[in-house]
Formats: structure tokens, C-alpha cells, sequence
């Protein structure tokens, strides 16, 4: 059964600098690429970042040059550095299994780790 869990939220001034984890539970990992979405308040979840399991980066142009998304395919786990953080960063974080073919979602959604970029 996947499981994804998210973590390393939490509130940073604009300009700031925080590293989100995902922990995925399964054998799939490592074969599949991964994303990091985002969802704001009245937005609807958007794909910020995706990876593949050879190590392969896509970002969404908002996010490009700041976000740095990466994985540990030992240790099941999806990353993303995020620096120089804006107000409009502020979202809750999810990770999840990204179909190449479909250009969609998969995987479970996990609980998601708030991000708020405020002074």
C-alpha cells in the first residue's frame, strides 16, 4: 500500500529558506517520478516540481531558479530545497507519484506540510 508523508513546513520570512521532505512507504519508489504540488488558499493544487527516477528535473516557471527538487531513492524519500521563499510560496506541500503519460497525479494524497512565507 502507498503512503506518502510530508514534512519540513512551517512559517519563514520572504527571502527565506526551508528543505521539505517526503517519505514514501512501498516498493514503488524508485521507479516511478515524483512531484511536489502546492495548493493555496481558493487555488486549485498545482505541480511545482517533479523528478524521475533517474534524476531527471522539471519545475514550474514560478518556481524555477529558487526550488530545487531532489531524491534519495535509498531511502525512499523526495525532496525540495526551497530559497529566496515569497508570500506567494504560502501553500500546503504535497508529494505524489506523477504519471508521466497522463501528466497527472496517481498516488494517495498525503496530509501535506503548510508553508507560510510572511514577515
Amino acid at each position: 500500500q502507498v503512503q506518502l508523508v510530508e514534512s519540513g513546513g512551517g512559517l519563514v520570512q520572504p527571502g527565506g529558506s526551508l528543505k521539505l521532505s517526503c517519505a514514501a512507504s512501498g516498493s514503488f519508489f524508485s521507479n516511478y517520478r515524483m512531484g511536489w504540488y502546492r495548493q493555496a488558499p481558493g487555488k486549485q493544487r498545482e505541480l511545482v516540481a517533479s523528478i524521475s527516477s533517474g534524476g531527471s528535473t522539471n519545475y514550474a516557471d514560478s518556481v524555477k531558479g529558487r526550488f530545487t527538487i531532489s531524491r534519495d531513492n535509498t531511502k525512499n524519500t523526495v525532496y525540495l530545497q526551497m530559497n529566496s521563499l515569497r508570500p506567494e510560496d504560502t501553500a500546503v506541500y504535497y508529494c505524489n507519484i506523477y504519471q508521466t503519460l497522463s501528466r497527472l497525479p496517481v498516488g494517495p494524497w498525503g496530509q501535506g506540510t503548510q508553508v507560510t512565507v510572511s514577515s
